[in-house]
């Protein structure tokens, strides 16, 4: 986000700063971040005991959600999309490698680049996962009045940094183009 006056960018931790001393006498908004906390909670649980079963935590889902939806992203822009350090990706892309869920080939013009694909076997458990995850949403989403799942879209894009937003948004509409065309080659 750019300061319009001095053309600055403008970190999240500055507008985060602004934003606390521009509420500072207002009363957090503790019933949306319980209820944030605890539906985080729910929406990983279910995944989580898969995961567990296979000694997997979160991170290899993260990874595994990303690379099933991104086929052959590159570990870069893997690493720019989780915000975590080399060496984390690291060691679950390893694990996930060696027991057979996740594949690494060499870009075609740069031998040095590593290209992700999800084996079938990592096809498997990614879609387990997702549909686990997809019967919560659908089961929260169905209690509410039409038009619910999209003020839901909303929300959560106003929820990520402003100036993430549009990169967020072209990596889901990207990824919903694979998987249409995979569901589409499938038939």
């Amino acid at each position: 986000m750019a300061d319009i006056i001095t053309g600055s960018r403008i970190t999240p931790a500055a507008s985060a700063a602004a934003a606390e001393k521009n509420d500072a006498r207002a009363e957090p908004a503790w019933d949306l971040i319980e209820l944030l906390f605890f539906a985080y909670r729910d929406f990983v649980g279910d995944p989580d005991h898969v995961l567990a079963t296979l000694k997997f935590g979160r991170a290899h889902h993260r990874v595994l959600h990303f690379v099933n939806r991104n086929p052959g992203i590159k570990v870069a822009d893997l690493l720019e999309i989780l915000k975590i350090t080399k060496q984390s990706l690291g060691r679950v892309l390893k694990q996930l490698v060696d027991e057979g869920y996740i594949e690494q080939q060499a870009g075609p013009q740069d031998r040095r680049q590593r290209l992700l694909h999800v084996t079938a076997k990592g096809e498997v458990l990614a879609m387990r996962l997702a549909r686990l995850q997809s019967v919560r949403i659908a089961r929260a989403l169905g209690g509410l009045e039409a038009g619910a799942h999209e003020s839901a879209r909303r929300f959560l894009m106003a929820m990520i940094d402003a100036d993430e937003r549009q990169d967020v948004l072209r990596l889901v509409d990207k990824a919903n183009g694979v998987a249409r065309r995979r569901h589409h080659d499938d038939r």
